[in-house]
């Protein structure tokens, strides 16, 4: 083990000396483009896009193009990135991760390959976690681009498609990774190639890359229809799910997050809904609705997993403690959530489109991203993404001081404890954050200071619209800000003045969290560029984490240490390391989870990119769809009559052949029975094919401009394949939540999966082949065609 841990450290230290020396090539024209005038500078970008246009490639033109970028944003920003941001620009010009403590500039860093990039004219993606992020980079750094000669693009929410289609057609475009995939779905759903919105994916640079590629790789992108409803059922089984009292009734088990009936609670459930059994077949909904139910009133947690706002039931985000607006729980959580808090129940709805992040990002030409924390998930990086964790050196030294964490056998022992350290370090002038893993959290602590008498503000999901401000003020002399993980991400708190002296920025965790990341994302925000600070985080038994993963193990530790009474508290990095054990537990959980979930998607993969491929190809033509409608007759046509004619010829089934005929290709007096006698099946089958091919002509007469011809190709064919589409993917989501059963069968619920999920897509293409040859041949032509 040591010495794969010396390799892997002594690889790195070679590859940063690589890109080091690369580094050294862009400082090598510093000088001379120092001494360039604005307009020779900014006539650098015409020349770079020329010298691509003839065959250099972006490796060729780097260190240039690195040098004006670098030189640009000196006379445009007042910024000039160091060595080390040059080598982090590398890194992800190379489609890499670029690992940057806070306050390294990254946002800077990013300018360089992303100018270099844009010269392709292929578009250049940044993405951030939220749209203040976006519109804070598209117009700071948009002014060098601009200025450089290049067109930035903002893509929001709220844009109509035109903007967003200026947005995207920009050389360099700044969005969120939600609107990203939801505009992909989108676009895979159009009926005119002219209502698209996205170029094709070609580079992108995610800024907090573990945040969106990790924490919410499991979270699907779904656009939804509606689907019939079934909010009685939902009122129904939470009324039951009220009645009923934990261990006797109903059993949680916290490690995997689910809840039980016991025998007490299942008589209880077949007297309260008058069944005989209530695990029958035929109650299968009602089943599924009580599941709902108990998670909802005794898992899902207010103020934690969600909050009411105004009268509506909204998601929060776990890693970032932001409000997850437009986010709704699947297969019926949200309502069984709205049930018990007695908010309107929104109607259930049916997927229409789906895909994860993970897929979503790996169709890019080329993906790198930058974040302060991404060595403990470097194997899910490579694994997934194909991507390499680089941890670029920091500039100045870090002389931040990290403490070993205290622990205390309760929470009110713990949240005493942080209190009286708040207090003490505030009448010492010094700037406090104050880390909370929840809103409840904040919440509660913010009581014991007012009642402390220590002014504080508080930023959480309840109140993010003014986080710039708070961020903005958080490292002024005496600013106690209490927040959750949120306050963690691409955020910098720069330190007010006289602070540096008295010790810098103060960050105290009052959990740890079940990612070390978040924790070391918290820490990161103090000891920003050499700046002093500390950092310390604050346990209690009664913990989350400590409760599910580490209590034995400290418990023990304690009775050793003869650690007695409420206000006992030890303090020691063995602590932190037994916590460290826990959370790499719980990570290795996730990424196992997150590798299921990505094993199950790219089955739905693979058929997506087949439906979504061919949807492009008939968007795109121009003249004819001909050569997809005539062999979707064709495969129609062999379909049924290789089923009716099997075996011996006084056996085949011509009675159906010909009702197949006159429902799905020809008006009857067109054919009958007779064309197929004594003929074999191939002969029935050009028989068939010539009526089909004389319909089209038809068509194609009564039709005489080639455009409506088009037009009407196109609708048919769409219509069909979305409305099938459709559907498939709601029996696929069925599918994979039944398919685990098959476990106790000891067969592998995955190649379970995808084997029907194989079958079940060849099905559905048979469906699509013969309803858009019924839909196209029956349909009646009227003159009046038009968008």
């Amino acid at each position: 083990m040591a010495n794969i841990l010396k390799r892997w450290v002594e690889s790195d230290k070679r590859e940063l000396r690589r890109i080091s020396k690369l580094a050294d090539k862009v400082n090598n024209y510093s000088s001379e483009y120092a001494d360039l005038s604005d307009d020779e500078l900014k006539a650098k970008t015409p020349e770079f896009q020329q010298r691509y246009q003839d065959g250099e490639t972006l490796d060729d033109l780097l260190p240039e193009a690195f040098a004006v970028a670098r030189e640009g944003a000196k006379r445009v920003l007042g910024l000039y990135p160091f060595h080390v941001q040059i080598m982090g620009g590398i890194v992800l010009h190379e489609g890499n991760i670029a690992e940057m403590k806070t306050g390294e500039g990254k946002t800077l860093t990013a300018t360089m390959p992303v100018y270099l990039n844009a010269l392709s004219g292929k578009g250049v993606h940044v993405v951030t976690v939220n749209e203040y992020l976006s519109s804070r980079d598209a117009t700071e750094m948009g002014e060098l681009y601009n200025w450089l000669g290049l067109t930035v693009g903002l893509n929001l929410t709220e844009m109509s498609p035109e903007d967003k289609r200026d947005a995207y057609n920009a050389d360099i475009t700044y969005s969120t990774n939600a609107e990203i995939g939801f505009d992909y779905l989108r676009d895979n759903m159009v009926v005119y190639k002219e209502d698209m919105v996205q170029r094709p994916l070609n580079f992108a640079i995610v800024d907090e890359v573990d945040s969106i590629l990790i924490d919410e790789a499991r979270t699907p992108l779904i656009i939804s229809g509606q689907a019939e409803g079934t909010s009685q059922l939902y009122q129904r089984t939470d009324r039951f799910a009220k009645t009923l009292t934990e261990d006797t009734d109903f059993k949680i088990d916290l490690e995997s997050k689910s809840v039980s009936l016991t025998e007490e609670g299942i008589a209880k459930a077949e007297k309260y809904f008058n069944l005989n059994n209530l695990y029958d077949t035929d109650n299968t909904a009602l089943t599924h609705h009580m599941d709902q139910a108990l998670r909802a009133n005794f898992i899902m947690l207010l103020d934690k997993d969600y909050v009411v706002d105004d009268g509506e039931v909204k998601i929060v985000d776990s890693f970032t403690g932001r409000v997850m607006e437009g986010r709704r729980y699947s297969d019926g959580l949200h309502q069984a959530i709205e049930a018990k808090e007695g908010v309107d129940i929104q109607e259930e709805s049916k997927t229409m489109a789906n895909i994860t992040y993970q897929n979503l990002f790996r169709m890019y030409s080329k993906l790198a991203g930058m974040t302060g924390t991404a060595r403990t998930e470097i194997e899910e990086f490579r694994e997934i993404y194909n991507m390499e964790v680089i941890s670029v050196p920091t500039n100045k030294p870090v002389i931040r001081i990290d403490e070993p964490d205290v622990l205390y056998p309760t929470l009110e022992a713990k949240f005493k404890a942080v209190t009286n350290r708040i207090k003490e370090l505030h009448e010492k002038g010094q700037p406090l954050l104050i880390g909370t893993v929840a809103v409840e959290t904040s919440e509660y602590l913010s009581e014991m200071l007012d009642q402390a008498g220590i002014p504080h503000v508080v930023l959480n999901a309840k109140n993010h619209a003014k986080e710039a401000d708070i961020i903005m003020n958080a490292g002024q002399r005496g600013a106690v800000t209490i927040a959750t993980n949120m306050a963690g991400r691409g955020t910098d708190i720069k330190l007010g003045p006289g602070v540096r002296e008295i010790g810098g920025l103060v960050v105290l965790g009052t959990e740890r969290h079940e990612s070390r990341r978040i924790d070391n994302q918290l820490r990161g925000r103090s000891g920003r560029q050499g700046d002093p600070g500390l950092t310390q985080f604050y346990l209690s038994l009664e913990d989350d984490l400590m409760r599910r993963f580490g209590t034995d193990r400290v418990k023990g530790f304690l009775e050793r240490m003869n650690v007695e009474g409420e206000d006992a508290v030890i303090k020691s990095r063995m602590i932190s390391k037994q916590v460290e054990s826990a959370q790499k537990r719980v990570e290795g959980n996730n990424y196992d989870s997150r590798k299921n979930v990505l094993q199950y998607d790219d089955v739905m993969r693979a058929q997506r990119e087949v439906i979504y491929g061919q949807r492009n190809q008939i968007i795109n033509e121009e003249t004819s769809l001909r050569w997809v409608i005539m062999p979707m007759i064709e495969r129609t046509i062999d379909r049924v009559v290789n089923l009716h004619t099997q075996g011996e010829q006084k056996d085949w089934d011509l009675s159906t052949i010909l009702d197949f005929a006159i429902s799905a290709l020809v008006s009857p007096d067109k054919v009958k029975l007779d064309d197929f006698k004594d003929k074999t099946a191939d002969e029935i089958k050009k028989v068939l094919m010539d009526l089909g091919e004389g319909v089209y002509q038809e068509k194609k007469e009564q039709l005489y401009d080639p455009a409506q011809m088009l037009e009407f190709e196109k609708v048919v064919i769409l219509r069909v394949v979305d409305s099938h589409w459709t559907d498939h993917i709601d029996i696929m989501d069925q599918l994979r939540t039944s398919i685990g059963l098959r476990g106790y069968g000891q067969l592998n619920p995955l190649v379970e999966y995808q084997q029907d999920g194989y079958r079940m897509f060849e099905e559905m293409i048979a469906d699509i082949d013969y309803d858009a040859t019924r839909l196209f041949m029956k349909s009646e032509i009227r003159q009046n065609i038009t968008r």
